[in-house]
């Protein structure tokens, strides 16, 4: 068995647990929003290495996602927040929509669930 005595450059659960506490939910939120906007981009090949880590498949996840996740929150989270949000989901399906070689229907694409059909 081996020792497995926290140090201090790792924090234990609990002082995790009371930094979360102190971060109010719109900034989780938001925080995950942009995490899954960022890890959607790479993967529908929009940053410099693009061919690299292009990957559809994972990206209509991620954009999917992204559109619950505001869908769900929308109401949680001010317009100033949201707004921004919900522009930005717009760009990754509408990129998603340009990248894909057989073009979902309208209403179909990723996300298109909860924020209706988008068009270019």
């Amino acid at each position: 068995m081996s020792d497995a005595t926290p140090t201090t450059d790792s924090p234990g659960f609990d002082e995790m647990a009371r930094d979360i506490a102190e971060v109010p939910a719109v900034e989780v939120i938001v925080t995950v929003a942009v995490n899954l906007m960022s890890a959607a981009a790479v993967k529908l090949g929009l940053t410099e290495d693009a061919d690299e880590h292009k990957d559809l498949d994972e990206a209509r996840k991620l954009v999917h996602a992204l559109a619950g996740l505001l869908d769900a929150s929308t109401t949680e989270i001010s317009s100033f927040h949201a707004a921004p949000l919900r522009d930005g989901l717009k760009s990754l399906q509408l990129a998603f929509r340009e990248a894909s070689l057989v073009a979902d229907e309208p209403g179909r694409g990723p996300g298109e669930k909860y924020t209706g059909p988008v068009f270019g």
